[in-house]
């Protein structure tokens, strides 16, 4: 059985959700990521706990599509977070339905690192949410063991480990750690390809992981074998921007080549 799809915001991150959502159901995803955070002050984000017109068209279009909510974007846990703050964005992602929440680690104290996501976590819970905790070199939280670490430490039951194959590759992670993960810590997780030769320099990272990635198979990371070690019935996310790609190509013609190479994929590796 073919796994479900899920169109992460970043792949067609020039559409707000109703948009997003009728070309998820136009290209056969079940699911879509939403991003209600940007990443830096001024990036793009559809917050829609600030914005009531903007969650009636979603509400609308996710209601006559039947697509569903995955994922919400994007928690950045620092030194400085109260955890409190983020309830209007899970009253949010509990009226469309989400049904996780992408966590990013920026607090270089791993121990208050841990009681924040923990406290997160515990927010989260309320609103029946999970915090799928991914790992980013540039964050510290930058390897598959460290997520393990954090997320075992905090000891709540709605949390969770977010493998992103860029990410899995650039922080040198192994898929011989993969089991380590317990398999309820795993919801999701996230697909695309790059060149086999990794950035030397953050720049160069943070660029391939927000603008510039490659379709299933087109680059050098070795997903077959990832695909072959992550549990066969999880949620594949469609995460992969193609700025360059976009200035010509619309959404739906992205997705559709995105959709169709990580089904070639998925077939290859089976």
């Amino acid at each position: 059985m073919e796994p479900s799809f899920s169109l992460a915001a970043l792949t067609a991150l020039e559409l707000p959700p109703p948009a997003l959502i009728d070309v998820a159901a136009a290209t056969g995803c079940a699911q879509v990521g939403l991003r209600l955070i940007p990443v830096a002050p001024g990036a793009a984000a559809y917050p829609l706990q600030d914005d009531p017109a903007l969650m009636r068209e979603t509400l609308v279009r996710l209601r006559d599509t039947g697509v569903g909510v995955a994922d919400l974007e994007i928690a950045m846990l620092r030194p400085e977070t109260d955890v409190v703050a983020y309830r209007p964005f899970f009253e949010a992602g509990a009226r469309i339905g989400a049904k996780h929440v992408l966590v990013a680690g920026y607090d270089p104290d791993r121990a208050r690192l841990v009681d924040t996501y923990a406290a997160f976590c515990r927010e989260a819970a309320a609103f029946g949410l999970t915090g799928d905790l991914e790992f980013m070199p540039w964050t510290a939280v930058p390897d598959l063991a460290a997520a393990i670490d954090v997320v075992g430490r905090a000891g709540q039951p709605n949390g969770g480990v977010l493998i992103d194959a860029l990410h899995f590759d650039r922080s040198g992670s192994r898929i011989a750690d993969i089991p380590r993960v317990p398999r309820e810590w795993l919801h999701y997780w996230q697909i695309c390809d790059a060149p086999a030769e990794r950035p030397t320099t953050m720049e160069g990272l943070l660029h391939t992981a927000r603008a510039e990635r490659m379709f299933p198979g087109e680059g050098g990371i070795d997903l077959v074998s990832l695909i072959r070690a992550m549990p066969a019935d999880l949620t594949i996310s469609l995460e992969i921007p193609t700025l360059e790609l976009a200035r010509t190509v619309p959404a739906e013609q992205r997705v559709r080549r995105a959709m169709a190479a990580a089904r070639g994929l998925l077939a290859a590796a089976a």
